[in-house]
């Protein structure tokens, strides 16, 4: 199965001009970096956020939203968001701004 392009679209769109931004084929589907360190992406029709290890129990216990495990082992830290997790313009700039913020604190690549 493909990836959500309209999703990447509108990550896209609410990522703006980054200094640092990049974007890579991974997973399947689309990754968006900041320094070479993902913030966030689409996974089939999922979005991918990477919100850190701190909050991930906070981001998980949040609906529509379950680990990201695409191996049987899920990554800590990741987690995927439903389409309905994401639906409005407000929550998904809300996910993208947490990937963003839990990025900015990585060192560059």
């Amino acid at each position: 199965m493909a990836y959500d392009e309209l999703l990447g679209v509108r990550i896209r769109a609410a990522l703006g001009p980054l200094p640092g931004l990049e974007e890579k084929k991974m997973f399947g589907g689309i990754g968006f970096l900041v320094n070479g360190n993902m913030a966030c992406g689409v996974h089939k029709n999922n979005m991918i956020v990477r919100v850190g290890p701190e909050n991930y129990a906070a981001a998980l216990a949040r609906a529509h939203t379950r680990p990201f495990d695409m191996t049987g082992r899920p990554m800590a830290g990741w987690i995927m968001v439903e389409p309905q997790g994401c639906a409005t313009e407000s929550e998904l700039k809300a996910w993208v701004e947490q990937g963003l913020a839990f990025a900015a604190t990585l060192p560059g690549k």
